[in-house]
C-alpha cells in the first residue's frame, strides 16, 4: 500500500476556508512537487479537506463538465448557487452536484460563528455535455453506503468510477476486491494489516479494514 498523511501536506485555502488538497489529478493540474498524488482511480481527480472560517465562504464561483461532491464532517454547510438553493448540510450529510454541459454557479457558506469541516471531491463525467443535477445523501451508521456512481438504477450518478462512505462503529468489517484509494475521514483501524488513523489516504488493493472505535471513510474504486 501506498499511505500519504494529511499532517505531512501543507496547508492552503482561498476565499474562507483553509484546506489540506491530498488528490490534483495531473489530467487537470499538471504535475506538481507539492507531495499531493498525481492520479487518483477511474475519473475521481481532486480531494481537499477544508475547514471554513467562522461565517467564512468559497464566494460565488463557475463549474463546468465535472461533479462536485461535498462530505460535510463537522458543522454546517449552506448551500447558494443554481442548483439546490437554500439547502443546508449538516454532519454527515453529502451533497452531489453535477455541472454538466451548460454548467453551474454555487458558492458554500458556514453559517455558523465556530469552524466546521467539509471534504470536497471532483470527479470528471463519463460522457461531456450531461445535464445539470443535484442531489443530497446521507451516509447509514454501520454500512457502506454508495454515493456516487454505478449504474443508473442504483439512484445516484452513473459511473465506472465508484465512491462509497462509511459510518463504521467499532469492530466493523469492510471488504471490497480490486485496486481502491481510500480516505479515513475520522477514526482509526487496521488496513490490510497495517494500522492507519484519521487523515490517512491510502491506495492499494484488495480493501481489507477492520475498524477500531467509531469512524468515517470514504472508498473509492473503478469498476470494470
Amino acid at each position: 500500500m501506498e499511505i500519504i498523511k494529511r499532517s505531512d501536506l501543507p496547508q492552503g485555502g482561498f476565499a474562507g476556508l483553509t484546506e489540506h488538497r491530498l488528490l490534483k489529478d495531473a489530467r487537470l493540474f499538471g504535475r506538481s512537487n507539492d507531495g499531493t498524488w498525481p492520479r487518483g482511480i477511474g475519473n475521481f481527480v481532486y480531494l481537499a479537506d477544508a475547514r471554513f472560517q467562522p461565517l467564512g465562504d468559497t464566494r460565488m464561483h463557475p463549474h463546468r463538465d465535472v461533479d462536485i461532491l461535498s462530505f460535510m464532517v463537522e458543522g454546517r454547510l449552506r448551500h447558494e448557487g443554481s442548483l439546490g438553493e437554500g439547502n443546508v448540510l449538516i454532519d454527515n450529510d453529502v451533497q452531489v452536484q453535477r455541472a454538466g454541459g451548460k454548467g453551474l454557479i454555487h458558492n458554500e457558506v458556514n453559517p455558523d460563528e465556530s469552524w466546521n469541516r467539509m471534504l470536497q471531491l471532483w470527479i470528471l463525467p463519463e460522457n461531456q455535455g450531461e445535464e445539470p443535477g443535484y442531489q443530497i445523501i446521507r451516509p447509514q451508521r454501520g454500512a457502506l453506503t454508495r454515493i456516487y456512481g454505478g449504474t443508473v438504477n442504483q439512484g445516484v450518478y452513473a459511473s465506472r468510477t465508484l465512491i462509497d462512505a462509511a459510518l463504521f462503529n467499532d469492530q466493523m468489517v469492510i471488504e471490497r476486491a480490486g485496486d481502491f484509494v481510500a480516505y479515513l475521514i475520522e477514526g482509526e483501524g487496521q488496513l490490510n494489516g497495517q494500522d492507519v488513523i484519521e487523515g490517512d489516504f491510502i491506495k492499494g488493493r484488495d480493501f481489507n479494514f477492520i475498524a477500531k472505535g467509531n469512524g468515517y471513510l470514504l472508498l473509492a474504486q473503478q469498476s470494470d
